[in-house]
């Protein structure tokens, strides 16, 4: 049977000393990870043990510092996914109200376009049926208010081109910020397997 050997004084001191640095380096560690939590920056087993002045072995090979920096990492890595939905998400919404306020807008213009085309339609009957009865004056006030409802008309027109121009690449921007949040999970993904 083995008897533990009680260590000699000059290894039960190098043993001490060892466990101080251990301890000192293990210190290190943490305010390392503090100090980059503070700053914002990415944590990563090599700006650690730059940080904290000690090898990346020792962050490997010694299971505390290696569960620090892990958990750090992790922290880090949900917070940067939590950032980035939220940023998709403003940018989504901002996407989708503009295409609803285009939509609304294109709605409005149709409506608009199609109550002056019927104005213009009964005008033209009133001119036509009464053209006989009513004076030179008359026939010309209509025909200065036949005018200025054609230009109206068309200016409704080019406005209606241009709601169906945003329209449309307010939906393209949709899609492509869909595909961009798509991307980005996908992302998210891939880094919290790894």
């Amino acid at each position: 049977m083995k008897t533990a050997r009680v260590p000699e004084p000059r290894t039960a001191a190098a043993l001490a000393a060892r466990r101080r640095q251990t301890e000192s380096a293990l210190q290190r560690v943490h305010k390392a990870i503090a100090r980059l939590r503070r700053e914002k920056a990415q944590i990563s087993v090599a700006a650690v043990a730059r940080r904290a002045d000690v090898s990346r072995t020792f962050l490997y090979d010694n299971p505390e510092a290696r569960t620090a920096v892990a958990s750090a990492m992790a922290e880090a890595g949900e917070r940067r996914s939590r950032t980035l939905t939220e940023q998709d998400d403003e940018r989504e919404a901002t996407w989708r109200e503009r295409a609803l306020n285009a939509e609304d807008a294109l709605k409005a213009a149709h409506a608009e376009i199609l109550a002056q085309r019927s104005r213009i339609g009964e005008l033209h009957g009133q001119i036509r049926d009464l053209q006989a009865e009513w004076t030179e004056e008359a026939i010309q006030r209509i025909t200065t208010e036949n005018t200025t409802l054609k230009q109206r008309v068309r200016q409704l027109t080019g406005d209606n081109r241009t709601l169906d121009e945003r329209l449309t690449a307010a939906r393209s921007n949709l899609r492509f910020q869909d595909r961009r949040i798509a991307d980005l999970e996908a992302q998210i993904a891939d880094s919290t397997k790894r």
